[in-house]
């Protein structure tokens, strides 16, 4: 299947998103808990998506989704967030996020997301 980071500040929440993704034949190769070093690990790992969530400490994820769409307009990244989209879109018109998910989410809509992405 495809290769995935998952970005959050919370560890609970990255097991739980990695234990869906692997259960769904998803290959976890990076995490993150914050935009600077997902930014990073982006350009290294080169992953096929990115679950991303957007209230973290230091750059939050609507700066990380820029900075990793700027050096990838391609990137596939599925915001993961306690912040609704319709929220996320008033506040951020150009967010270019492929999908969005308002925690708490189903697992089956975690996997549709991505699974329509690739």
């Amino acid at each position: 299947m495809a290769r995935g980071m998952i970005v959050d500040d919370s560890k609970f929440m990255r097991r739980i998103i990695k234990e869906t993704l692997e259960e769904a034949g998803h290959d976890v190769v990076a995490e993150a808990e914050n935009g600077f070093d997902a930014l990073e690990m982006y350009k290294t790992m080169k992953p096929d998506f990115v679950t991303m969530d957007i209230t973290m400490w230091g750059k939050d994820g609507l700066k990380a989704v820029s900075e990793i769409t700027d050096i990838d307009p391609d990137a596939r990244i599925v915001v993961v967030s306690a912040l609704s989209e319709k929220t996320l879109r008033l506040n951020e018109e150009g967010i270019r996020a492929r999908a969005f998910l308002t925690k708490p989410f189903e697992k089956s809509d975690l996997i549709g997301a991505i699974n329509k992405m690739l």
